[in-house]
């Protein structure tokens, strides 16, 4: 729907504030920190965000280093009524980092964000498929392949995409930055660089790896280093809202929850490793997670096995 006078596009910020202000720390962001454009974006939307807020509460004359803690307290407060406290957490941090940057550059004197309070995030356990929902799912394109609803190469690309982020446990991101060089399929392991330009290797599983030799074999166009492996119809790479639509359309075709996203098939493979019983070390390492507490939100689907393993083993059970 378009925007009408009632409810205006936001105001563009001054060409100067963007120059000056956020221009130099997106670079540091992009460059240096090597943050990834989708978290870029979001500290920008904060600091734009937060610039607005400025002006419209005659704020923005005093200048990025004549705010105090009860400004940035007020901004937050206000800020509720708009995000949810997710959105609201991630933002500040995006701002005490742009404040943290200029402090090192002396153009501001303190960080105003700091201290403040920020209201408690609430524990939002990870949505993850059962094994018997993941068997349904991955079993969507064959299905319409045998009904001819598509054809050959959209089935096996269309499956490759699943397995690739199920067995491989990687991110929509860099699930569609993978290419033919980054993948040893003798030893079925990919290279992948994840959050923060970090490496590791991923194993895919001896499902995934057949599936992107026969693609590779069968069904690819260009199989250079450089090539990307998971491409569209007409063989250029696939963007990420791609990977999102093929998804819905086989979550339909499973009966399954439509909200759930690519990267749900990454909590899946998580809980479905610590089901098995894999060392949750292990599986920090598998998911590049950069501390231990980000893995262990999904312990809790592990909760019912050890009560079932102390059942059966423990004299006193």
């Amino acid at each position: 729907m378009s925007n009408d006078a009632s409810n205006p596009p936001p105001a563009e910020l001054p060409a100067e504030i963007v120059s000056g202000w956020w221009q130099p720390f997106g670079d540091y962001l992009a460059l240096e920190r090597r943050y990834s454009a989708y978290t870029v974006r979001n500290y920008r939307q904060a600091f734009e965000d937060f610039y607005r807020w400025l002006a419209a509460n005659e704020l923005a004359a005093r200048g990025f280093d004549g705010l105090g803690t009860r400004d940035t307290r007020d901004f937050v407060i206000e800020a509720q009524r708009r995000y949810g406290r997710r959105t609201l957490h991630n933002h500040v941090s995006g701002l005490r980092s742009f404040y943290k940057y200029w402090l090192r550059h002396g153009r501001v004197s303190r960080n105003p964000f700091l201290g403040v309070p920020l209201p408690k995030l609430e524990k939002r356990l990870p949505k993850f498929l059962t094994e018997e929902q993941m068997v349904r799912l991955l079993a969507g394109p064959a299905k319409l392949l045998q009904n001819e609803s598509i054809d050959a190469f959209t089935a096996h690309r269309d499956r490759l995409v699943m397995e690739l982020l199920y067995g491989g446990g990687l991110r929509v991101s860099e699930l569609v930055a993978l290419t033919y060089g980054d993948v040893d399929t003798d030893a079925g392991l990919a290279r992948v660089l994840g959050k923060g330009r970090k490496e590791r290797l991923c194993p895919l599983g001896k499902v995934a790896t057949a599936l992107l030799v026969k693609f590779k074999t069968d069904f690819a166009r260009h199989t250079g280093p450089n090539s990307p492996v998971v491409v569209t119809e007409d063989h250029r790479p696939m963007p990420v809202r791609q990977v999102q639509l093929l998804l819905k359309k086989y979550l339909a075709l499973a009966e399954l929850p439509m909200d759930l996203t690519p990267h749900k098939l990454r909590h899946s493979y998580a809980t479905h490793l610590l089901n098995a019983g894999a060392d949750l070390r292990l599986v920090q390492e598998l998911l590049g997670h950069a501390q231990l507490a980000t893995t262990q939100v999904y312990t809790h689907v592990s909760v019912a096995r050890l009560k079932e393993i102390y059942a059966k083993a423990h004299p006193r059970a």
